[in-house]
């Protein structure tokens, strides 16, 4: 019965959530499996992966052959150089004290550069944020000057208005000789 391990899809559509399982490689892809490993989150970022390290170089050990896409997680957290170290002291090159002292010194460092990861998606988040926010204050200022002038105007219309009013009350009978006289003037 040849194993594979490989990921088996959930979640809902558009939002896929996987379980990393070794599985026969005979039966379907969300079929029976023979061992959950894990499971995998490529929705978040940096994608989220929680996986049995253990579990996983077992059955590595017993002869299961990762897919494509699980070789990679694998090899993301480490079980693929934990089974090749684990290759060393079968063969007696290392102790099972170095394999460990490698492994955690080798997670340590996976872990900083993840860390320095989600901390530049951080800053680049508050950027993207502290840009947005100066370019809307620069669409505020600009609508404000905008309706700025049109309110002057609108109020040296309504002075012009009431001025003009108060002249005509005050000297129609002024305009009306005036007006006489430009009309003599033009015959």
């Amino acid at each position: 019965m040849p194993v594979r391990i490989r990921l088996q899809r959930h979640g809902k559509k558009g939002k896929p959530f996987y379980w990393v399982v070794a599985a026969d490689s005979r039966s379907k892809r969300d079929g029976k499996f023979l061992e959950k490993l894990g499971t995998y989150n490529p929705n978040t970022n940096p994608a989220t992966i929680d996986l049995d390290v253990d579990g996983s170089v077992k059955w590595l050990q017993n002869g299961a052959q990762p897919t494509d896409t699980a070789r990679a997680i694998l090899s993301y957290k480490g079980v693929l150089l934990k089974h090749h170290l684990l290759g060393g002291v079968r063969k007696g090159a290392l102790t099972e004290e170095q394999v460990e002292e490698k492994f955690k010194a080798w997670l340590e460092e996976k872990e900083g550069t993840i860390q320095a990861k989600k901390d530049g998606l951080s800053k680049a988040d508050a950027e993207a944020k502290a840009k947005a926010l100066e370019a809307e204050k620069e669409a505020n200022e600009k609508r404000i000057a905008a309706a700025a002038p049109v309110e002057e105007e609108v109020a040296e219309e309504a002075v012009e208005e009431t001025t003009e009013a108060v002249a005509e009350e005050a000297a129609p009978e002024a305009e009306a000789p005036a007006a006489e006289e430009a009309s003599k003037e033009e015959e």
